[in-house]
């Protein structure tokens, strides 16, 4: 009967029993015995199970299959032995050596777990987190929501670029001139909410986007698919009426769940997992129908007020839906602002009743806008 020296502790208390272990292959047992106990123990080999963590050394550790209080099923008895032959035998002949054991019931309490924990995330998602975003748009502080959306501005760079170093700002001079022009024309005579910050970003996407606190951004793409200036001037128009609603601050606490919501609150904007996330979402994740509705309204009359010709947003509109489909990627605008038929007629019927319209931009400024991302 093949012997080898070894180390037990019993589980009741701190002692180290030396004993001698025997493999009694005819019962299927190892038993050990030792001065220090009082009587051999007996363990069925069918029951004897390797500890996940080994000390090493040439030592294994076993302990004993048992109907314990712990989801592991193991008994606190530890058996430790370091020789070489008797550890191989032993592996040899107890098949379910490495089996991790679970207590019965195990998996219908974690299924349990998950299914209540869904449903508390689901609760957050959609019922809690709209309900505190609504609120905490409006209640947190100007320099903090402008702080937010440099920031997320920023992300967007990166998601776009792949590069955290990239600058996809558009600086020619004649174009932002332009770009200036055509925002004066929209907004002149009306008191803002924010100081706008509007950017043209050197990217083939034909997309725009408000961030928070009087952010927005357009696309390259954007600019060279466009019919005409009074189209970009649409669009434009459209995405300050978002950021007057703070449409882009809610979308972005809705997005940024509870804890990236927390902390952006209070004014923590380093996490870069969130901001990424933030960034994909701003391009991506769709305005309800009630701010998409009021953001046409508020372009339409900026347009309106402006005398510059609507039928430049409905234009836009009829353009996108007509390539839907055809470059999904490239137009991410169908996806975060999607057109329908009756959005452009009713830019189509402020447009027959506005009357007398001047060009938003000259030939010559039309063509420095497009060329905004030259030299």
């Amino acid at each position: 009967m093949p012997e080898a020296a070894g180390q037990y502790f019993d589980g009741a208390s701190a002692a180290k029993h030396k004993v001698t272990a025997r493999l009694d292959e005819a019962r299927g047992l190892l038993v050990f015995e030792g001065e220090t106990l009082s009587a051999p123990e007996e363990w069925p080999l069918d029951e004897l199970r390797l500890l996940a963590d080994q000390p090493g050394g040439g030592w294994l550790t076993f302990t004993l299959l048992h109907d314990s209080d712990d989801e592991t099923s193991h008994h606190e008895a530890r058996l430790s032995i370091a020789d070489g032959a008797m550890n191989a035998r032993l592996r040899q002949l107890a098949p379910t050596l490495t089996r991790r054991d679970v207590r019965r019931g195990t998996g219908g309490r974690v299924l349990t777990y998950v299914i209540g924990a869904a449903a508390a995330v689901a609760l957050m998602l959609f019922v809690i987190l709209p309900a505190m975003a609504g609120s905490l748009a409006y209640l947190m502080p100007r320099d903090t929501e402008v702080a937010f959306g440099k920031a997320v501005v920023r992300q967007m760079t990166w998601f776009l670029s792949g590069d955290a170093q990239a600058d996809l700002t558009c600086r020619n001079p004649e174009g932002r001139a332009a770009l200036e022009t055509m925002t004066a024309r929209l907004t002149g005579g009306v008191e803002m909410d924010y100081a706008l910050e509007i950017e043209v970003f050197d990217h083939e996407m034909v997309n725009a986007f408000a961030a928070p606190g009087g952010q927005i951004v357009l696309m390259r793409g954007l600019i060279e698919q466009a019919s005409g200036p009074e189209a970009v001037a649409g669009v434009l128009a459209h995405e300050i009426g978002h950021v007057e609603n703070r449409d882009a601050t809610r979308n972005a606490l809705r997005t940024a769940g509870s804890a990236g919501l927390l902390s952006m609150v209070f004014g923590d904007f380093s996490g870069g997992t969130i901001a990424v996330v933030l960034a994909e979402q701003m391009l991506n994740a769709g305005y309800t129908r009630e701010a998409e509705r009021e953001a046409d309204d508020f372009a339409l009359e900026a347009m309106r007020r402006a005398g510059v010709d609507s039928a430049g947003l409905a234009s836009f509109f009829e353009f996108i839906m007509e390539k839907q489909g055809d470059v999904p990627e490239g137009l991410g605008y169908f996806m975060s602002h999607p057109p329908s038929d009756a959005r452009a007629e009713k830019a189509l019927r402020v447009a027959e009743e506005q009357g007398e319209t001047t060009p938003v931009l000259s030939a010559a400024e039309w063509q420095a806008l497009q060329d905004i991302c030259a030299g």
